[in-house]
């Protein structure tokens, strides 16, 4: 008889629902209240692998240019952010001189 092997480990690795079930109440419900929250991240991960595959360039590569043109998306936005309040600054210190000098 041969003990071991992959049919072995197999028999022993627990399933999901038998490792769920072990967790205290608090845990399985912080679980199932992430739940969505975690499936929809990796369907996500799994969309960009997609797309990413479809570039002539390799995956890794292709991730990096999305990152970095999300990296300057996110830089624009923070420099209109920061345009729309320096204009409401000098509005307002437009509105309290005109305020004051009447």
């Amino acid at each position: 008889m041969c003990v071991g092997g992959p049919a072995l480990v197999y028999y022993v690795t627990p399933t999901e629902e038998e490792l769920f079930k072990k967790y205290n109440p608090e845990l399985q419900k912080r679980s199932l209240e992430n739940r969505q929250a975690r499936q929809q991240e990796f369907d996500d991960y799994v969309n960009k692998l997609k797309e990413w595959s479809r570039s002539d360039k390799q995956i890794w590569f292709a991730a990096e240019e999305m990152a970095e043109k999300a990296r300057m998306e996110q830089k624009d936005k923070i420099l209109d952010e920061q345009n729309r309040l320096a204009a409401e600054v000098e509005r307002r210190r437009k509105e309290m001189r005109d305020s004051t000098v009447k």
